[in-house]
């Protein structure tokens, strides 16, 4: 008579349990090869001593490159805001139901989307050649031009206007993206068409509307090198006017270039976290940096959950 032990059973504990990524071996090949090149690429660039970073370090600090810098920023703000509430009113017009109204809005982004910023700063800059005398069409209202349309007015004016067809395209697409229930729904508890605008269908048209205004802000901030032909004394300006000086072309762009990466990096991580903010409704928000680095240098990952909800 044969006695068969009885199978010990194993107990395991399930939560205790981990999943191991498989190792993609061509993924950190090719990620080799690209840290190689940038390596090469870096050192290249770092012992060319025709760059001349001496040159570069000694002006990183000066101060007109500093008072250039801070009327960049000023005319990338400035810009925005005319940029946003105008954009925000052709949006509004472009969908009304008031065929003219339509018609205008549409007219103004055609018009100011289809000619190169350069040619519309350049007439802003020249408008005493066309109206010498603004009257505004207002009695008694007699103003020169030419002191009144200053290089930095005429910037503003040209990359403000401009932006705002931008803009206007951007937060029409944010409003149509929103369920046409909604104003429905507002219309029904007797909210008015403009309460329900700025009350219902914008804050929910902040998700779509948030990622490109950042683009367009850091596009800005780049487009306002433009304004360096009006003579405006803006970051690039101040570079052309020291090199002009001390024939140092390379190192004072060079100087240029690190101050506009510096402040479009800045900007492109309030972008970042400004769009965390706006996305906490989704169910999965999008990793921060710290979050991402801690993923790659995971080793196991946790076991997802099998209980159901």
């Amino acid at each position: 008579m044969s006695t068969q032990a009885p199978a010990r059973a194993a107990t395991v504990d399930v939560d205790e349990l981990t999943v191991v990524p498989r190792r993609h071996i061509g993924r950190w090949m090719v990620a080799v090869i690209v840290v190689v090149i940038g390596v090469l690429l870096i050192r290249s660039v770092v012992t060319n001593p025709r760059f001349g970073w001496d040159q570069v370090n000694l002006y990183l600090r000066d101060v007109s490159i500093g008072q250039g810098l801070l009327v960049t920023c000023y005319l990338t703000v400035l810009c925005m805001i005319i940029g946003v509430v105008l954009g925000v009113v052709l949006a509004v017009m472009r969908l009304s139901p008031n065929p003219i109204v339509r018609g205008a809005s549409f007219a103004y982004v055609s018009f100011f989307r289809g000619t190169p910023v350069l040619v519309q700063l350049l007439f802003w800059y020249n408008i005493s050649a066309l109206y010498p005398t603004l009257t505004f069409g207002i009695p008694g209202v007699s103003l020169n031009a030419n002191e009144l349309v200053t290089p930095l007015i005429a910037a503003l004016l040209g990359l403000g206007l401009n932006e705002a067809a931008y803009m206007s395209e951007i937060v029409r697409a944010g409003i149509l993206s929103v369920d046409h229930g909604q104003g429905e729904a507002a219309g029904a508890l007797g909210l008015s068409k403009l309460q329900t605008m700025r009350r219902i269908v914008l804050p929910q048209a902040m998700r779509v509307i948030i990622p490109p205004t950042g683009n367009e802000t850091i596009g800005m901030l780049k487009t306002t090198s433009l304004v360096s032909v009006l003579a405006v004394h803006e970051l690039l300006y101040s570079a052309q006017i020291i090199s002009a000086k001390n024939f140092q072309t390379i190192p004072l762009l060079i100087v240029a270039s690190i101050w506009y990466m510096v402040v479009t990096t800045i900007l492109g991580v309030g972008q970042f976290y400004l769009e965390r903010h706006y996305a906490r409704g989704n169910r999965v928000l999008p990793s921060t940096p710290l979050q991402q680095l801690r993923k790659v240098l995971r080793i196991h990952a946790p076991r997802p959950s099998t209980e159901s909800s």
